[in-house]
């Protein structure tokens, strides 16, 4: 029960605060200080010593900065744009999205040879792609 309560009273945070958050900025870590903050209140609302409440053993109750992971997903938005489509949509369905090379060579119309050569073709330019980007 008190879980649920405490759950509540972070949405209902969120929710009040809403306006404080910067969109240029990670979402999680802007949520995990307010779940934070509104644990520490009820820990000082029920006088249950931290010491009794391993925090800093809880890795879910830290705030982490997830910018790096948003940054590489947008670089490797921006270079698979760059190659050709067909490419793109191998390597999406393979090396991204998990499939098979026989259940991408159904999905995309193409034999399963022509999915493998598309695929080692495409890691190559991507390859290329960033030993130029690192030379800029």
């Amino acid at each position: 029960m008190e879980a649920e309560d405490l759950v509540q009273e972070v949405l209902i945070a969120i929710h009040t605060r809403r306006h404080t958050y910067d969109r240029s900025q990670p979402f999680t870590p802007w949520m995990y200080a307010i779940a934070r903050y509104k644990f520490l209140d009820y820990l000082r609302r029920t006088k249950v010593s931290a010491a009794d409440v391993p925090i800093d053993e809880v890795p879910e109750l830290a705030v982490h900065d997830d910018s790096a992971h948003v940054e590489s997903s947008l670089d490797l938005k921006k270079l698979l744009a760059e190659l050709s489509p067909r490419a793109r949509q191998t390597i999406q369905y393979v090396k991204l999205d998990g499939l098979s090379v026989s259940e991408a060579a159904a999905r995309s119309g193409m034999s399963e040879s022509a999915v493998k050569v598309s695929v080692h073709r495409g890691l190559k330019a991507l390859a290329r792609l960033i030993r130029e980007e690192k030379r800029s």
